[in-house]
């Protein structure tokens, strides 16, 4: 698009709050693999849902046994809404949709696009592995798809416009999901497309960007590989490591795409990331696969900026996506449906 901001430097109380926030968690990885989490609890502010409207959307908490999510609705949109399925970043360790940062991203998804936005819950690393935060997630989609529970959603949102988002961690979640999603014949529900924000991936063997990571801000190596250990289950190494299909998505053990309705996918990247290459062959791989797939790239940006509001690319990001899933939609109608 038009217009991109290209923020440099980065404001010293963004920096100070990514230090901050990455202290707490590094404290917290002990030794046998698992994590202290009362220094999570110092890095995670929780923020009650709100009957009365926030920035013009309102919230509402509602519990699919074992996880629960979070619905956000702009008060003002009129007509049928395109419903988001977000799933939260965090290494699949940390965060809920109540944590303050996800909590008002979900607030200006819903306002800007507009949208109904479903922000999900999964059970978390260490203490529950893989494939369980697979399973939540898509048991959402499930759990939405089953007409019983359409009553848990605004009248006005439209299961048949529903996008599947997710940042980091959450987008590798998304991802998978998706393509569960692909091989199956919903009832009620139609995935017109796929958002990821800096998707996070892994592999055996580093990228440069990876190697190259002393001017990148946010996430490091230490994380990410403490991350993958804990996310794997019980298993022997030559079963699994992090060049499982799973993992490094795009890597030796891929999973073939051909013949699979794989939902148009969306791929931010920041320039500053660690993990910039693998998205960018995240993408590629889905191009080679014949997929329809956008690449939207911030030259200065860090793990996680979109968190982060007063970062112009943050608020650049929502108007890429509007524009993504208003071709998505418009696509995806009928000829009747769009005079």
């Amino acid at each position: 698009m038009d217009n991109k901001p290209e923020t440099n430097p980065i404001p010293q109380s963004v920096r100070d709050n990514l230090f901050l926030a990455n202290t707490l968690i590094d404290v917290g990885f002990r030794s046998d693999n698992t994590i202290d989490r009362r220094f999570r609890y110092l890095a995670d502010t929780k923020v009650p849902a709100n009957a009365a409207p926030v920035d013009g959307v309102k919230s509402y908490d509602v519990t699919n046994d074992p996880n629960w999510f979070r619905v956000y609705v702009p008060v003002a949109a009129t007509g049928k809404l395109p419903v988001v399925v977000y799933y939260h970043g965090g290494g699949f360790a940390y965060y809920d949709p109540d944590s303050a940062p996800f909590d008002a991203l979900c607030r200006r998804f819903a306002s800007t696009f507009p949208a109904i936005v479903v922000s999900a819950s999964y059970r978390l690393i260490p203490e529950f592995r893989y494939p369980t935060q697979y399973d939540d997630g898509y048991n959402l989609l499930k759990y939405l798809d089953d007409a019983k529970n359409r009553k848990n959603l605004p009248d006005n949102a439209d299961l048949q416009k529903l996008f599947l988002f997710g940042d980091s961690a959450g987008a590798n979640l998304a991802h998978h999901v998706a393509l569960r999603a692909s091989k199956h014949l919903f009832q009620q529900i139609k995935v017109n497309g796929l958002v990821t924000l800096q998707p996070y991936f892994g592999g055996e063997e580093r990228v440069n960007s990876e190697i190259n990571s002393e001017n990148r801000l946010g996430l490091h190596l230490n994380q990410t590989d403490f991350y993958w250990r804990v996310f794997q289950p019980n298993a022997p190494d030559e079963v699994w490591n992090r060049d499982h299909e799973v993992i490094n998505v795009s890597g030796p053990m891929a999973a073939n795409l051909a013949g699979i309705n794989f939902p148009p996918t969306l791929v931010v990247i920041g320039g500053r990331d660690i993990l910039e290459d693998r998205q960018r062959n995240y993408f590629t791989w889905l191009l080679n696969s014949g997929k329809e797939a956008y690449m939207e790239e911030y030259k200065y940006m860090f793990h996680g900026f979109y968190t982060f509001p007063e970062v112009p690319e943050a608020i650049h990001v929502l108007s890429v996506i509007k524009t993504f899933i208003n071709k998505q939609v418009n696509k995806n109608a009928s000829p009747q449906s769009r005079l």
